[in-house]
C-alpha cells in the first residue's frame, strides 16, 4: 500500500454510491471546526484588539481587522463607496454580510462569524468535489484537504476556501464533460481569486496534444462571459473602486513570504532590486511555464490534467511577489490529485506548519522593543526557503511521474485521466518527439 491514505481497492458502497461521501462530509466539518478553535485566543479572548497577541497566539485574520479597514463599519459599499482591494468575488461576499450584521451590536464579531460559516461550507464542498475527481478508487485522498495540518492553521485567515470550492466545481463540471458549466464556475473562481486563471494553462495545452478544440472553447467562452457579467457592472458604475484591486497588486512592493521578499531583504544584486520586480516575477512564471508546456508536449504518455494543474499553480506560487500563509489552501487538493504520495506531500505540510509560525514570530520580533518575543529574519527565512525547496520537491516527483508513468500511482489500475474529461482516453494528434 503506497499511500495510507488511499486504499487501491474500490470502497464499498452500501448499496449507494451517496455512502462513502457522507464521512468525509463529516471530517471536512471536523477540520473546519479545528480551524474555528485554533481562532479561539482571538475569536473568544478578545487578542485581536490586543496588538501583537494576535501574533503571538498565532489566531490572526484578514477578516476581522477589513470590516473597519474596507470601512464597512461606516455602511460603505464596496468599490461604489470606497475602493476594496479584491476582487468583485470577495467584495459581493462582503456586501451580502455588510447587510446581514448592520442590525447586530457586535458587528465585526458577527462579520467574522458568518464569513467563517460560509468558508466552513466551501470547504465540506470542496472536500466532496476533491473525491470526485479523485475517483471511486481513491476518493479518501480528500482527507489530506479535510484535515491538513496547515488547512487547519490557515483556513479562516482570508475568502480563499470560496475560490478553491469553485475551482474544482470548474474542474469537476470539465471531468464530467460539461464544458460551459465549467467555464462558469472557472469565471467566477477568477473573479474571487486571481490563481484559478492559471488552470487555462493546463487547458490549452492538453487540448493542443488531442486536437479536442471546441470542448476548450466553450469553456473559454463560458469563462469570459462568467467573469464579464459579474465584473463589468462594477466597472461601468464603480469603475475607480474596481480597478483598486488591480492597480494595488501591480504597485504592491516584494511581500513576505516570496523569494523576491528574501532577495529583496538581502539585497540581492538583480534579483533584489525592486525596480525589476514585476519584469523577474514575470520572467520566471514564463519560464517554469515554457518548461511545463515542453514537458507537456514531449512526454510519450500525455500528462494527467491535474498534475498539469499542480505544476502550473505551483509555479504561480514559487514566482508571485505575494505569498501570505493561506495560500496553502489553493495547492492542497491539487498537489495530492497530481501525486497522492505521503511522504512528500507531509514533508511539505511541515514546512507550510514552520512558516506558519515564523511569520507570525518574525512580524513581532521586529516591532521595537518586541524583539525577545519573536524571531530574526535569518530564521524567518528558513522557513520561506523550507516552503519553496518542499514545493519544487513535489514537482519533481510529478514530472518524474509524467515522464514514467508507471510511477505514477493514479494510473496503477489502468485509469488514462480520471479528471481530464474528453482529454480521458484521446488519442494525441499534436506532440514534439525529441527522440
Amino acid at each position: 500500500m503506497k499511500n495510507l491514505l488511499s486504499p487501491r481497492s474500490p470502497l464499498p458502497e452500501f448499496g449507494t454510491r451517496a455512502i462513502p461521501y457522507v464521512p468525509l462530509a463529516l471530517f471536512a466539518g471536523l477540520g473546519a471546526v479545528l480551524a474555528w478553535f485554533w481562532k479561539w485566543p482571538c475569536r473568544v479572548e478578545g487578542a485581536w484588539n490586543h496588538g501583537t497577541l494576535q501574533f503571538t497566539n498565532f489566531c490572526y485574520t484578514d477578516i476581522y481587522p477589513l470590516w473597519w479597514n474596507e470601512k464597512l463599519n461606516e455602511g460603505k459599499i464596496p468599490y461604489f463607496d470606497y475602493p476594496v482591494e479584491y476582487p468583485v468575488g470577495i467584495g459581493g461576499i462582503m456586501e451580502f454580510f455588510r447587510r446581514i450584521v448592520t442590525p447586530m451590536s457586535d458587528q465585526g464579531t458577527a462579520f467574522y462569524d458568518l464569513t467563517v460559516i460560509l468558508m466552513a461550507i466551501c470547504l465540506v464542498v470542496g472536500v466532496l468535489l476533491m473525491a470526485t475527481l479523485a475517483g471511486p478508487a481513491r476518493r479518501w485522498d480528500a482527507l489530506w484537504y479535510a484535515l491538513a495540518p496547515a488547512l487547519i492553521l490557515t483556513a479562516y485567515i482570508n475568502w480563499d476556501l470560496a475560490a478553491n470550492a469553485l475551482a474544482l466545481g470548474a474542474l469537476l463540471a470539465w471531468s464530467k464533460r460539461k464544458q460551459w458549466l465549467a467555464g462558469i464556475l472557472l469565471g467566477l473562481a477568477i473573479a474571487t481569486k486571481f490563481y484559478p486563471l492559471m488552470f487555462l494553462g493546463p487547458l490549452f495545452l492538453l487540448t493542443l496534444r488531442t486536437g479536442r478544440w471546441m470542448p476548450f472553447l466553450k469553456t473559454i467562452g463560458g469563462v469570459a462571459g462568467a467573469w464579464l457579467v459579474v465584473n463589468v457592472p462594477i466597472m461601468v458604475f464603480a469603475f475607480d473602486g474596481w480597478k483598486r484591486f488591480y492597480v494595488f497588486s501591480q504597485e504592491r512592493p516584494a511581500d513576505w513570504g516570496s523569494i523576491w521578499y528574501f532577495f529583496n531583504q538581502k539585497q540581492w544584486p538583480i534579483l533584489g532590486d525592486s525596480e525589476l520586480l514585476d519584469k523577474l516575477g514575470i520572467v520566471s512564471l514564463a519560464a517554469f511555464c515554457l518548461a511545463i508546456a515542453v514537458i507537456t508536449l514531449t512526454a510519450k504518455t500525455r500528462p494527467r490534467l491535474m498534475q498539469l494543474c499542480f505544476l502550473t499553480l505551483a509555479a504561480f506560487m514559487l514566482t508571485n511577489k505575494v505569498w501570505s500563509p493561506q495560500y496553502v489552501l489553493w495547492l492542497i487538493p491539487f498537489a495530492v490529485l497530481a501525486r497522492p504520495g505521503w511522504k512528500p506531500i507531509a514533508l511539505w505540510q511541515l514546512a507550510e506548519c514552520w512558516y506558519f509560525f515564523a511569520i507570525w514570530l518574525y512580524l513581532v520580533g521586529i516591532q521595537p522593543g518586541n524583539e525577545a518575543l519573536g524571531i530574526a529574519g535569518d530564521t524567518y527565512f528558513t522557513a520561506v526557503w523550507g516552503r519553496v525547496i518542499t514545493i519544487l520537491i513535489m514537482m519533481a516527483f510529478v514530472v518524474r511521474d509524467i515522464f514514467v508513468p508507471d510511477k505514477d500511482v493514479v494510473r496503477e489500475d489502468g485509469t488514462d485521466d480520471q479528471a481530464g474529461g474528453v482529454f480521458d482516453g484521446a488519442p494525441d494528434r499534436f506532440r514534439l518527439a525529441l527522440s
